[in-house]
């Protein structure tokens, strides 16, 4: 059962903030549950967490980090909500999940050494706040990819089932009240699938297809073995790689580097009716020319939980196309995530404490 709302205590202390330190004032900066509070503490007792639940937009649901917008703070409370993240070594999270709120946080807290994003893309909301060079030297901040996993991997392979079994075939027979002849359907054990991405959400996907029987192949720029891809390829050869492919699933985070990546040079080469599935950032597929090759037969089918706009347009010929599944970015959400969100945060606490690297630090460079 989840505790009342628990004062904030802004103490006078000035603990260091360097790595290596004894205590860590943090302060949580989002709406997390005070039993997932308290858990921090026990797995890092040396964490000196602040919070007041009074202060904090109310979620409405599972991992819901924007909370309730209706939600406003008084006079009062926003100045015992600033104090609180202004007096603090590190941050649970972007105050507000709002860019403008965080630039005014570093801005006013010269002791903060530590940003914990609650999500895996939170490099986006810190590109957006336009941080100085010098406060992206002073502040480590870290994303929480990798609790998605296992979740977003799920929708993969449920997208790419669904081009193979020919969803949309089905779903129209069935409206019509229409019974055909029967037809064979693709087997994923016969198909080889492209992971665009081997990070935490790739090697999940990857490992998944695999145990299904499928042959996974895999862009890589280190070109380290990954368990469960049976060929890696390097991603300067994706244009070619899907030649190969019966499906592709993109997982890469949104930068400079992977924007509009799998595009007309890429898709002009695929075989005709390739699966296409998107379960990384919407940018990473160029809309148009996804479009197009739906049109020419190219991709024979698409499930896409991301978009290159959010919320998807209703001008967007994705909506209305047969041949293309449109999730409204739902596929991560997991009641598990604030727990695992929560135990990723301590652990890096304690290695913040002790000086050692940090988990999902974020290139402040790409912002991923």
């Amino acid at each position: 059962m989840t505790a009342g709302p628990v004062p904030a205590t802004i103490s006078s202390g000035s603990p260091t903030s360097e790595p290596g330190a004894a205590t860590l004032r943090v302060a949580v900066a989002v709406d997390l549950r005070e039993d997932l509070c308290r858990r921090i503490e026990e797995l890092e007792p040396r964490v000196e967490l602040i919070r007041n639940h009074a202060l904090y937009h109310p979620m409405r649901g599972p991992a819901d980090w924007s909370g309730d917008p209706a939600f406003a703070r008084t006079p009062a409370q926003q100045r015992e909500f600033d104090q609180m993240v202004d007096g603090a070594d590190a941050l649970f999270g972007i105050p507000d999940v709002d860019p403008a709120a965080l630039a005014r946080t570093v801005a006013a807290n010269p002791r903060l050494r530590w940003v914990h994003t609650t999500a895996a893309g939170g490099g986006g909301q810190v590109k957006a706040a336009q941080l100085p060079a010098e406060t992206l030297e002073r502040v480590a901040f870290t994303t929480s990819a990798g609790v998605h996993g296992g979740t977003l991997a799920e929708f993969a392979v449920f997208g790419v089932l669904a081009g193979a079994k020919d969803l949309p075939r089905l779903h129209a027979q069935q409206a019509r009240r229409e019974w055909t002849d029967r037809w064979e359907m693709r087997q994923l054990d016969e198909m080889t699938v492209l992971v665009v991405g081997l990070g935490g959400i790739g090697r999940s996907v990857a490992a998944k297809l695999h145990a299904l029987g499928a042959r996974v192949h895999g862009t890589t720029r280190s070109g380290e073995p990954v368990d469960g891809v049976d060929l890696l390829v390097p991603v300067d050869d994706l244009a070619d790689a899907v030649r190969q492919a019966d499906a592709i699933v993109a997982t890469l985070p949104g930068t400079t580097a992977t924007e509009g990546l799998i595009g007309e040079a890429v898709l002009a080469n695929a075989k005709p009716g390739t699966i296409v599935v998107n379960v990384g950032r919407g940018t990473v597929i160029d809309e148009p020319a996804l479009v197009a090759a739906l049109d020419d037969g190219r991709v024979g089918f698409a499930a896409l939980d991301v978009f290159a706009v959010e919320p998807l347009p209703a001008t967007s010929p994705l909506w209305d196309h047969p041949q293309v599944l449109v999730s409204p970015h739902t596929a991560a959400l997991s009641g598990a995530e604030e727990d695992r969100i929560a135990r990723l945060f301590a652990d890096n606490a304690r290695r913040f404490l002790d000086g050692e690297p940090l988990v999902n630090r974020m290139d402040t460079i790409e912002f991923y």
